[in-house]
């Protein structure tokens, strides 16, 4: 029996029909994925952009202080603000990158000669900034929604924050505002993400296949991880990446919130937010605020998103 790690993820037959479905069944099998692993840690997504950005209402509380807060200052619908803009950003968002992936990591090794666990976290980086370039301004919007606290509204809804950005920041690249960093801080998430996720599964199915494989149901000649294997594989896979991007990741929401910081301008540039947010509240309280919400929101994240991407690739018969 074969790993699914042995075969090549885009291998199907030649005829053009084949390869347009495969195309919309990959796509579908990203997007599902997504938001489904979004949808799951939505509320605490919400936290993180408050205590991210210093939000006045919630800037004295830690993370669980906030979550108990925000329902009771906004009601349960407070803890899923700014997700309807986040389902309409993820769904191409998880579609581009898992596709993009498969596309990067076939053409670094058949066509540029790069191979073995060095092209997953080039191809990793390269699908995570193809991602965030496409869907931007979908991050931005959903940014925005999600640090409103109810009474003190500037937007009314997605298409109401999208006039309102386009006109009063400067068109189209109000859009991008916080690109630079969001692209810097997604090369090492999003490499170090699928990096540590493919050399666990390749290396679990290499060595211990009995324990952690079990046949793929759409090809029983192919050896996939087991559900609860995927799940903890794609926790740790998680994990690692943020930690190693976080700061960056901190800086783009200062950048990408703007306008709505009573500090936006001195928060115009990569290297000026995080000198910023370093002098004014330091590495713990500052760079690294909501570190310990990230690990709670970022292991059932990665673990379901990968997880049900492999259910999708079988459902689709992608394997």
């Amino acid at each position: 029996m074969t790993s699914e790690a042995a075969v090549s993820t885009s291998a199907i037959s030649s005829s053009p029909a084949q390869r347009d479905y495969h195309f919309l069944r990959s796509f579908v099998a990203g997007g599902v994925a997504g938001c489904c692993a979004k949808t799951t840690i939505a509320p605490l997504d919400r936290v993180k952009i408050l205590l991210q950005a210093q939000n006045a209402h919630y800037k004295h509380l830690g993370v669980f202080s906030t979550l108990k807060a925000v329902p009771q200052k906004e009601g349960f619908r407070g803890l899923y603000k700014g997700n309807g803009a986040m389902m309409v950003r993820i769904f191409p968002y998880g579609a581009i990158q898992f596709m993009a992936f498969d596309k990067y990591k076939k053409l670094l090794s058949k066509q540029i000669g790069i191979s073995g666990h060095i092209h997953r976290l080039m191809a990793g980086s390269m699908a995570g900034m193809t991602a965030v370039i496409c869907t931007y301004p979908l991050d931005m919007v959903r940014a925005r929604l999600a640090f409103q606290v109810t009474g003190e509204h500037r937007y009314t809804g997605i298409a109401n924050a999208f006039q309102t950005i386009y006109l009063k920041e400067g068109g189209i690249w109000g859009f991008y505002r916080g690109l630079t960093p969001t692209l810097i801080g997604m090369a090492p998430y999003a490499g170090f993400s699928f990096f540590t996720f493919g050399t666990l599964k390749s290396l679990g199915l290499k060595h211990f296949p009995e324990q952690l494989g079990r046949p793929s149901s759409d090809n029983p000649d192919v050896l996939i991880l087991k559900t609860h294997v995927n799940l903890l594989c794609g926790g740790v896979a998680g994990a690692i990446a943020q930690t190693i991007s976080y700061p960056l990741d901190v800086a783009r929401r200062r950048m990408q919130l703007g306008a709505v910081l009573p500090d936006s301008e001195k928060c115009v540039s990569l290297r000026k937010t995080l000198m910023y947010v370093y002098n004014q509240y330091g590495i713990k309280k500052g760079l690294y605020r909501g570190l310990s919400l990230n690990y709670i929101r970022c292991v059932p994240s990665q673990a379901v998103a990968f997880t049900t991407y492999e259910f999708m690739r079988q459902t689709l018969h992608l394997n």
